[in-house]
This record gives C-alpha cells, sequence and structure tokens, in this order.
C-alpha cells in the first residue's frame, strides 16, 4: 500500500529522536488522563485520615475527579508532561537503534538478546537522569487535589513548580527518586523494547505482517502490556516516592516496606 512501505533511506539518530519524542506528546494528549488516574490510585491509601475522595477503578477516579475538581483535573500536570515525553521519549526510543548498533560487534547480523537488554537499560538511564525533573513536577501536579476553588494550590504554574522545588528542597528534590525510575525503566525497557523487537521479528519471520505499521501496532501493544505487568510494583513505589514531602519516606526501601506493611502486596498493582 502507499505510505505503508518503509523507506530505502534510514533516517538519521536526530530524525529518530524527534519522531520519537513528537509522537510520544501526541500519545501523551490522549492518554494523560489514564496516567493522572494511575497516579490518584498509586497513591491513595498512603494517608487514609487525609483523604476525603475515594477512587474506585480508573473510569471511576476520572469521573471523581471531574466531579469534585472540574473537568480539567484530569490534564493536571500536561505540561511538564510534555516536558518529559520531548525528553525521555526522545533519548529512551531515539537513541535505542543508535546504542544497540554500538554494542553489536562487527560482522555480527543481529544483535542478540542480552545486547538489547543492555542498551534498554542504557538509553532508559540515560533518558531518566535527563528527565527526571519533569517527571517530579508531572507526578506532584497529577497528585494534588483541588476540591474548590478556594482550596490551597501549592505551584501557580509548571514553571513556578520547578522554581518552588528546588528552593525548599534543593536541587536534588528536582531528582527524586531517579533511582527507583532508573530501575522502573529498566525494567520497562527490557521488557518493552526486547519484546516489541522480539514480536517484531517473529511477525516478519512467519510473514503475518510485512515492514509496516500494523506490524508495529501489534508489536507496540504487545510490548506494553508485557512491560505494565511486570514495571507496575516500581512504578508505585516511584511515584509515592516522588510525590512525598521531605522525611516521610527515608529511601526508596522504606517506602517500599512501608506500603507492603501498611497495604498488603497487593498495592503493588495499584493503578
Amino acid at each position: 500500500m502507499v505510505g505503508l512501505k518503509p523507506s530505502e533511506v534510514p533516517p538519521t539518530t536526530a530524525v529518530k529522536c524527534l519522531g520519537a519524542g513528537t509522537a510520544a506528546c501526541f500519545a501523551d494528549l490522549l492518554t494523560f488522563p489514564l496516567d493522572t488516574a494511575k497516579v490518584r490510585l498509586q497513591i491513595q491509601g498512603e494517608n487514609p485520615a487525609a483523604e476525603s475522595v475515594q477512587y474506585r477503578g480508573v473510569l471511576g477516579t476520572i469521573l471523581t475527579m471531574v466531579r469534585t475538581e472540574g473537568p480539567r483535573s484530569p490534564y493536571n500536570g500536561l505540561v511538564a508532561g510534555l516536558h518529559r515525553q520531548m525528553s525521555f521519549a526522545s533519548i529512551r526510543i531515539g537513541l535505542y537503534d543508535s546504542v544497540k548498533q554500538f554494542y553489536t560487534p562487527k560482522g555480527a547480523d543481529n544483535s542478540n538478546i542480552a545486547i538489547r537488554i543492555l542498551a534498554g537499560c542504557t538509553t532508559g538511564a540515560m533518558a531518566v537522569t535527563c528527565a527526571q525533573p519533569t517527571d517530579v513536577v508531572k507526578v506532584r501536579f497529577q497528585a494534588s487535589v483541588r476540591l474548590g476553588p478556594g482550596s490551597h494550590r501549592k505551584y501557580s504554574g509548571t514553571m513556578d513548580a520547578y522554581r518552588t522545588i528546588a528552593r525548599e528542597e534543593g536541587f536534588r528534590g528536582l531528582w527524586k527518586g531517579t533511582w527507583p525510575n532508573i530501575t522502573r525503566n529498566a525494567i520497562v525497557n527490557c521488557a518493552e523494547m526486547v519484546t516489541y523487537d522480539i514480536i517484531k521479528e517473529k511477525l516478519l519471520d512467519s510473514r503475518l505482517l510485512t515492514d509496516n505499521f500494523p506490524c508495529h501496532f501489534v508489536s507496540a501493544f504487545g510490548a506494553g502490556f508485557c512491560a505494565t505487568v511486570v514495571a507496575s510494583p516500581v512504578d508505585v513505589v516511584k511515584t509515592r516516592y516522588m510525590n512525598s514531602p521531605p522525611g516521610q519516606y527515608r529511601s526508596p526501601l522504606d517506602c517500599m516496606l512501608k506500603l507492603v506493611v501498611h497495604e498488603g502486596p497487593t498495592a503493588f498493582y495499584k493503578g
């Protein structure tokens, strides 16, 4: 079909990075309410005495937010989310092929699983290091509950949030939760990028699909499902730790232990 055939000229690294970041931003515009609902569900139960709103399920969470906080509430933190996608996805996805080729021995036809995992972990760690401040601000906005026009709002905007966190918690506050985030993204990359490659190769080798949009879509869907299942526990700890005020948790490990003790192991799959 016209427009679905792969180009004979491979895109440059810059084009891959720009394309990955732009595509991730468009995806964020569609899925951001789901991400906000996920964050609300993940932090629910952390402080039961302070919670005046209870959320049930993804759709129920979104409807409750719209009813109690207004129709714009599911998009709290969208600007920071777009900042994150442009800085995170462009590195994590855009550099993956280049890093994979760098690790692949000369003369080898294909990269083995170990090289793909190493490449995925490398680009994931690089992306988190660069994009962590945007992720912290995004989570803080998503977790912030505003009940009525007179309720307190800690940050007046996205740029104010960067400045306020740096002023009150130091520059280290902007990189709070970096290690659990790196761990999470290492797991996601290993499950997502590697699974994507494997599914795509199997589809092409079996000639079920050709190298076009349907093939990419099926591969991405399967990879995303696998990544979500294996990364959810670390994602919950990451969200809670990044959103916590100074002193609430001594470390990500302390956050994980308190989560298990107070809410049980099923809390790792909240959201």
